[in-house]
């Protein structure tokens, strides 16, 4: 585990994921063995025109199923080739190519389900969930669908700031419209989130106790019930028998004063009740280095911060940052040699 070897699905081929896959990829070849799954000519091609050193070498998927990864040298990249079925316009998304941009999904669990000898994790470049819905296929985003084909009947979303060990934020509900929200926020959710994090926390990050800060839903955590009584009657109770089964969790916050040093020094994680109450704060402070962490999944799995960013793609190749997909790399590596260090130690008791 020196050198992980980390699945990275190289995301919508119209946008800047081919390129910031790449370019963290090839920064990170002497510590880092990531096996790029994409369109293969499309790979070398834009290889080619960042770097004419940068080297790929492609692999069938029939080929890599039935003989593995070959050992070639760190000075060059491997892909396994999922081809699009159009050719690819930077910027100009083709729902044609919808299936070919799941399938990298698909492949990276199936490579992260063989154990040893397979990925050691995954790390995803941002693709357009619209493409997907336009070639016929239903999907919601990545956490969704990861949880949906590893059979893992609840994750969590949380993201991690890049440049501060004390910003991660989780949620409690993810890609919800706001009027949904509350009649999804139950005690029982709230119970699985809380374990997933506190045990997510403890085995991937290696934090012995962890400290879970929790939001409230409503403005001012309710004001005592003048704005709502969901933290009395719902997040209240979660967090008492939270606390009885050993959790460190505390609040219901407000979460218009919860952001601030004082308090995240003291945490390991907030729990946001929806998406826009949490993520907005952490992308302000670390945006283009913060990374996009599923907790909850059989396997490791983290993706950057940001989006397609068709626009940028569409000026060429040069204007997208890979900065969040080097620390999405880089931090999927460090959660898999944790998990191999806790295995061994585990098989040797």
């Amino acid at each position: 585990m020196n050198r992980p070897i980390i699945a990275l699905t190289c995301g919508e081929p119209a946008g800047i994921g081919p390129e910031i896959s790449l370019r963290a990829a090839w920064a990170l070849r002497h510590e880092i063995r990531c096996v790029l799954l994409g369109d293969a000519a499309l790979l070398a091609q834009t290889a080619f025109d960042i770097d004419p050193a940068m080297r790929v070498a492609a692999l069938s998927i029939q080929a890599w199923r039935n003989s593995g990864l070959p050992a070639f040298p760190e000075d060059c990249l491997t892909v396994i080739d999922c081809p699009v079925a159009e050719p690819v316009r930077p910027g100009r998304l083709d729902a044609r190519n919808g299936r070919a941009v799941l399938q990298t999904l698909d492949l990276a669990v199936e490579g992260a389900r063989l154990g040893q000898g397979g990925f050691a994790a995954i790390v995803t470049a941002p693709l357009q969930k619209s493409t997907i819905n336009d070639a016929g296929v239903a999907f919601t985003g990545h956490t969704e669908y990861l949880a949906e084909v590893t059979s893992t009947p609840q994750v969590v979303m949380m993201l991690a700031g890049g440049e501060s060990p004390h910003l991660r934020v989780a949620l409690a509900t993810t890609h919800l419209a706001l009027k949904d929200v509350p009649a999804a926020i139950t005690e029982a959710s709230l119970a699985r989130t809380l374990d997933i994090i506190d045990a997510d926390l403890r085995g991937k990050f290696g934090i012995d106790r962890p400290r879970i800060l929790v939001t409230g839903l409503n403005p001012h955590a309710g004001e005592n019930g003048y704005l709502g009584r969901e933290e009395i009657d719902v997040i209240g109770p979660a967090l008492l028998a939270a606390q009885q089964r050993g959790i460190d969790a505390r609040g219901p916050y407000p979460a218009d004063t919860l952001f601030q040093p004082k308090y995240l020094e003291e945490a390991d994680c907030v729990l946001a009740m929806y998406h826009d109450q949490g993520l907005p704060v952490l992308k302000f402070a670390s945006f283009g280095h913060g990374i996009n962490i599923t907790l909850g999944l059989p396997l490791i799995r983290t993706s950057v911060d940001h989006g397609t960013a068709l626009d940028l793609a569409a000026r060429g190749l040069g204007h997208a940052d890979h900065g969040s997909m080097l620390v999405a790399i880089r931090a999927a590596a460090d959660m898999a040699r944790r998990q191999a260090e806790q295995l061994s130690v585990a098989s040797k008791t």
